[in-house]
């Protein structure tokens, strides 16, 4: 079972831009319910029966989060928690079941889990805990999208250039990085330029702050 609220972007093959909530709960009713509830604060749903079936879906890159039924046909909650982690998938998980007990919302919160809600829920505490799942993840997204970009201008660099901000952000001063290459401090300067132009780095602290969300070190480069 794979339903989702009708919108335009599925009616004429355009990419999906707007939040997606997906829902995997095995109970028709709660299904629904979830769909029409997030239907109504104009939150694009998608429904499953089954873990499989999420599994099977290409997940687009947009802020999502993922409400998850402890207890589920074939793969449980928990099964795909862990299926999707050593996907690298990284959308916010909300788990929500109705037989909850504390060592169950520690392990979820332990997988990387970000709710553990009890059923019956209220409509509200379940759009709260959504709207702060979306939050995160438009974040996440926002951050990795910086840093391919930062990632794409690194990788324009030549080795020397990428040698020489690995260098300058370890604290060496141009004479000094000069000494280490072999080079003239003049070369290096030359080098130094044009890197902090292609990294578009306005002054050095802002070259080591790229630096450290890249992971570019003196011992290597990334």
């Amino acid at each position: 079972m794979t339903h989702a609220a009708p919108n335009m972007s599925q009616m004429t093959g355009a990419i999906v831009q707007e939040p997606i909530v997906y829902v995997v709960d095995d109970d028709v009713i709660v299904c629904k319910s979830l769909g029409l509830l997030f239907q109504s604060v104009d939150l694009r749903a998608e429904l499953f029966a089954s873990a499989r079936e999420l599994l099977q879906r290409k997940l687009p890159s947009v802020p999502s989060c993922i409400i998850l039924d402890v207890r589920l046909p074939g793969l449980s909650g928990f099964e795909l928690q862990s299926e999707l982690t050593k996907a690298n998938v990284r959308i916010p998980i909300i788990f929500m079941t109705a037989h909850g007990d504390i060592p169950m919302s520690v392990r979820a919160m332990k997988g990387g889990a970000i709710d553990f809600i009890t059923k019956p829920f209220r409509d509200q505490d379940m759009l709260e805990a959504v709207t702060s799942a979306i939050n995160r993840d438009r974040e996440r997204l926002s951050m990795e999208s910086a840093r391919l970009d930062l990632q794409n201008r690194f990788n324009e660099l030549t080795l020397r250039e990428q040698q020489v901000m690995a260098l300058v952000t370890a604290g060496l001063m141009n004479k000094q990085a000069a000494a280490e290459m072999g080079l003239k401090e003049i070369t290096v300067k030359i080098h130094r330029g044009h890197m902090m132009r292609k990294m578009d780095a306005k002054s050095l602290p802002d070259l080591v702050k790229m630096a450290e969300i890249l992971g570019v070190s003196r011992v290597g480069h990334v």
